[in-house]
């Protein structure tokens, strides 16, 4: 998976490795993935999320108290865009829950480091959920954890580790986060 020395770190603080000069060049290109990635989960376009991740990409949501365990135990794991693109299609075309809306809101990326032609980022997310008939409910909070290659002038994740908060979580977790 990529010859970086470097792994995401999924708990606690550590100081960012890029200057705050540098870290505002890669910052724009990042959120516009972020914004983009999130526009694709939130349209009901489940089937193009793959298209974000490299091939050999890993996918995993785990919560805050795992991580800062250093067991990340993934309740959603996934190795490799054919395992997301399985994942997919499964949640579009076979929907056995009451229709809903998802809508991302995100903090603005932090750079945390870069190192040839990756980028590894956070960003804060919240996920708010409304049922057809219901109202809107906080669905899950956390923070990405992101690993980033370029592909010409766009970005791929190669690792995006989502860490939620609560270790109370909605039993309909099933939609990319």
């Amino acid at each position: 998976m990529g010859t970086s020395m470097m792994t995401l770190q999924l708990s606690g603080y550590a100081p960012s490795r890029v200057d705050a000069r540098r870290a505002a060049e890669l910052r724009p290109l990042v959120e516009h993935f972020n914004i983009e990635y999130c526009a694709v989960l939130d349209s009901g376009h489940i089937e193009e999320w793959p298209r974000f991740f490299t091939e050999d990409c890993v996918y995993r949501i785990t919560a805050r108290e795992n991580a800062e365990l250093d067991m990340p135990v993934g309740l959603v794991y996934a190795e490799g865009r054919p395992m997301l693109h399985d994942r997919a299609v499964a949640i579009s075309r076979t929907q056995m829950f009451a229709p809903r809306t998802m809508t991302h809101i995100l903090s603005s990326p932090r750079i945390v480091a870069e190192e040839g032609q990756e980028i590894w980022a956070q960003c804060n997310y919240v996920l708010l959920q409304t049922l057809v008939e219901g109202p809107t409910t906080l669905h899950l909070a956390g923070t990405y954890h992101d690993r980033f290659v370029r592909d010409g002038d766009e970005l791929l994740l190669r690792e995006r580790q989502v860490i939620h908060e609560s270790s109370v979580i909605a039993n309909d977790l099933v939609y990319p986060v």
